[in-house]
């Protein structure tokens, strides 16, 4: 499978051989509206030429800020056909967040959704942004032209202004830069991880070895309610989906159930990505128990751990099982993954094709199997490295080409791996990375806290919830503490339970330590 990366110049020729061979069968689905793969490219190739008219050259920067919308495709096809580096950003960033992104990027485009700019306004003189493409969700279906600012260009004028123009296709080579993954927040911790046209490739075709029969050429309807700005839907649903010919039917907003299964109740879909809390919410609605699941194959579960109840649960309902699997925006992402039909619950599976996988002790020693160690990942889908941080990407990423996780793993007599911890303490809510000390900065920030330590603690509905443990100088409401956190966090950042103490636990030379914390009430 992977000896198909010598056939590949760049990312935009591996898709491209997917537009023309399937290009009279549906791409993507969303709002009611369904444009297939000819479509699609069409309306790449026409704002590929807008980019370029506009002078972006190959290797610039350009963020995609954008819910699932056929626009997000749209978009990210174009940047690889003008060869520019896409930077993925979430919607729900706060300006704070989205100016460390855009300045650490050095981006000089972005393509964001009209009900967003708001935020955008207020940092954008502070940025190297100079061109700004507007969209509103329905655009493609109204072809509205409208924008929020004189100084920004709507999605429709954008695609109508490249028709007029030939777009130069992108003679990047398959181990130049293709994208910019952000792993998390922005107080010193948030880094880019540089992943190639290689890396990219070399994972969809790994990951389709591994899913098999289950993913057919040209025959699977996918439901994509993950976010395309997430390394794994963006892998997965864009490029590996997308290469087979496969109908993606994207969720713009995946909480709000009823209008979910609204979107997809006309479907026999095939395939579905999704996460622990998804599974359970949707088999809690009658009317997605009375879907038609006679074509289902295939469920991905990846993000966050996935419980044996909410396996047998989404079991008993869709009659599909579900396959976990392991990665990390710097392994593009997929690491490791359960064979469909044949899964282990509690375990990733064994690694995808072509991927090294061993665990470390604390000296950098393989352990035996067993025993737990650091799990370690050398493969053709591993970074190059964190872009402009050598002193990051020294820390994670040895001479012979192996990338140190920070998670704790087991290997099972059979090869298959178990994730059972975290050397670092990132937490992870519904899926998405949040960094202690990111919210530990916002939290001190207001006058009344003096130290704060954030750790993670499970939560029935998102896995894991953020729990803050402060110090106080002066008096201060739990209600005022939190609001003063929305004002710079993302929702899901904010802690959901704060806890006051008289000192935080400390090591002797003074170090808080987060993992006592456990242990406390």
């Amino acid at each position: 499978m992977l000896e198909r990366l010598n056939d590949f110049q760049n990312l935009n020729e591996y898709l491209q051989h997917a537009m023309e061979r399937y290009q009279d069968l549906p791409a993507y689905t969303c709002l009611g509206q369904t444009l297939t793969f000819a479509e699609v490219d069409e309306k790449a190739n026409q704002l590929a030429a807008y980019y370029q008219s506009i002078g972006l050259k190959a290797g610039d920067r350009i963020v995609i800020q954008l819910p699932n919308l056929i626009q997000y495709p749209i978009a990210m096809y174009a940047a690889l056909k003008a060869g520019l580096v896409i930077v993925n950003t979430n919607p729900l960033y706060t300006p704070a967040e989205m100016l460390h992104q855009f300045n650490d990027s050095g981006a000089v485009a972005i393509v964001i959704l009209s009900d967003l700019y708001p935020k955008l306004a207020q940092i954008k003189s502070q940025t190297g942004i100079k061109h700004v493409i507007t969209s509103n969700a329905g655009d493609l279906l109204t072809g509205s032209k409208d924008k929020p600012d004189a100084e920004a260009v709507s999605f429709n004028d954008a695609l109508e202004s490249g028709a007029q123009r030939t777009v130069i296709e992108s003679n990047a080579g398959i181990d130049d830069l293709a994208v910019l993954q952000y792993t998390g927040g922005t107080t010193g911790v948030s880094k880019g991880a540089q992943l190639t046209h290689k890396n990219i490739i070399a994972n969809a075709l790994q990951s389709a070895e591994r899913l098999g029969d289950s993913c057919r050429e040209g025959d699977g309807i996918f439901i994509c309610p993950l976010p395309l700005y997430h390394i794994y839907a963006f892998t997965v649903n864009m490029v590996l989906l997308a290469s087979i010919g496969n109908h993606n039917v994207l969720i713009p907003n995946p909480r709000d159930l009823d209008a979910f299964i609204g979107a997809i109740k006309a479907f026999k879909f095939n395939g579905f990505a999704g996460l622990n809390t998804l599974f359970v919410g949707l088999c809690s609605k009658p009317e997605f128990r009375a879907l038609d699941f006679s074509e289902f194959r295939v469920t991905l579960s990846g993000g966050t751990a996935l419980t044996h109840t909410a396996a047998d649960t989404w079991q008993s309902v869709t009659g599909c099982t579900i396959s976990e699997g392991y990665g990390l925006s710097e392994t593009a992402p997929v690491v490791c993954l359960n064979q469909p039909g044949h899964e282990q619950i509690g375990t990733v599976g064994t690694p995808l094709v072509g991927t090294e996988v061993q665990l470390w002790s604390d000296d950098d020693q393989p352990v035996a199997d067993g025993e737990s160690g650091q799990v370690v990942v050398k493969g053709p889908q591993v970074m190059t490295g964190y872009w402009n941080m050598p002193d990051e990407t020294a820390q994670c990423l040895t001479a012979n080409g192996y990338f140190k996780t920070g998670d704790i793993g087991i290997r099972l007599p059979d090869g298959k791996i178990q994730i059972v911890d975290r050397l670092k303490d990132l937490i992870i809510v519904s899926g998405f990375n949040v960094y202690p000390n990111e919210v530990e900065d916002a939290l001190v920030k207001h006058p009344a806290v003096m130290e704060a330590a954030v750790i993670g603690e499970p939560c029935e509905h998102s896995g894991e919830r953020v729990h803050a443990y402060v110090t106080l100088r002066e008096q201060a409401d739990n209600s005022e503490i939190i609001a003063h956190c929305r004002q710079t966090l993302t929702a899901y950042k904010v802690p959901k339970a704060i806890t006051v103490m008289d000192e935080l636990p400390k090591s002797a030379v003074g170090k808080i330590l987060r993992r006592s914390l456990r242990n406390v009430g």
